[in-house]
């Protein structure tokens, strides 16, 4: 179980029915709920329906004053149609005599970052939901709407060009925390050591099969070919092949002493309609060192020292 269960990103909470009772309940053990936001009205309120019961936010309870950009009208209005999550402050009746819950999301995120300063470290294991893809890495969403940085070079030992090639808004996804600025609370995140070692991915292949791989560069000797998100071999081409291609490749051999596949492109494919899912070889607990390379490998090895980092 990742290491954040308690404090999940936003969007990923189970579905909850909602009463006055269990509202009332929340606000007496500081439980963290999470419901659609309906509407924003003219004073930057976030009015939200919970299961028939209104709930509203303040505008000065939306976002955490430390998270960058709270003092941004848009930090606000960007919540309508969203999840979000929020602890119940107290619950009465408006105007009418109806049930009315006063929310707050800013309580929320408080509690998930103050388990976070006393709990995390570099090499936890985190669930994660996408919230932004930028050309450099992947705005991620870590707990209640606390948002951390996965640089695209820590998206896989296979480099791609751009995160959308891996990633699409919105998705679930596992990572490790890379470092950890207490002071300014920032978390950068890594998320190739999940997908598991040379070894590890090379053990699903064979020589003699032909599978399907994309083309991740092309150089004069040949072009090569990942066949998995932390595995690529070096192939062969009768044709001309770009960046991105989608071809079927012949194994040629396994070499796991220098690290290398030899392959030969077989023909080039049409586009999946759908990408393949991620295949994590860890998902829970704490990293302390991962080691890519495999032990016999003559050069420098490929690792991650997640102690180098702890504070």
């Amino acid at each position: 179980m990742p290491e954040n269960h308690l404090f999940l990103p936003e969007g990923l909470r189970p579905p909850a029915h909602h009463t006055i009772e269990s509202l009332r309940l929340a606000a007496e053990n500081g439980a963290i709920l999470e419901a659609p936001v309906r509407r924003c009205d003219s004073n930057h309120r976030l009015h939200l329906s919970l299961n028939g019961i209104a709930g509203i936010i303040d505008r000065s309870k939306v976002v955490a004053s430390w998270i960058s950009g709270a003092e941004r009208e848009i930090s606000v209005l960007s919540r309508v149609g969203k999840y979000s999550c929020f602890t119940v402050e107290s619950v009465s009746s408006d105007e009418k005599g109806a049930p009315l819950a006063i929310l707050s999301r800013q309580k929320a995120q408080e509690k998930a970052m103050d388990f976070f300063l006393e709990h995390l470290k570099p090499g936890m294991v985190l669930s994660c939901r996408i919230t932004r893809l930028e050309s450099f890495g992947v705005f991620a969403d870590i707990g209640c709407g606390i948002i951390a940085m996965l640089p695209i070079e820590h998206i896989s030992v296979a480099r791609i060009r751009h995160p959308g090639e891996r990633f699409r808004e919105g998705q679930r996804f596992l990572a490790a925390v890379l470092s950890f600025d207490r002071e300014r609370r920032r978390i950068v995140l890594t998320h190739r050591e999940l997908l598991g070692t040379w070894l590890e991915n090379a053990s699903r292949f064979s020589p003699g099969e032909t599978v399907r791989g994309t083309v991740r560069s092309v150089k004069e000797y040949g072009a090569f070919v990942e066949l998995s998100p932390n595995l690529s071999g070096l192939a062969d081409s009768k044709e001309p092949l770009t960046e991105g291609d989608q071809v079927s490749v012949f194994i040629k051999s396994i070499r796991p002493e220098r690290m290398k596949i030899k392959l030969q492109v077989i023909e080039k494919l049409l586009p999946l309609d759908t990408p393949e899912p991620l295949q994590y070889q860890i998902t829970d607990g704490c990293l302390e060192h991962w080691r890519y390379s495999p032990p016999n490998y003559e050069r420098a090895p490929i690792e991650t020292d997640f102690t180098a980092s702890a504070p």
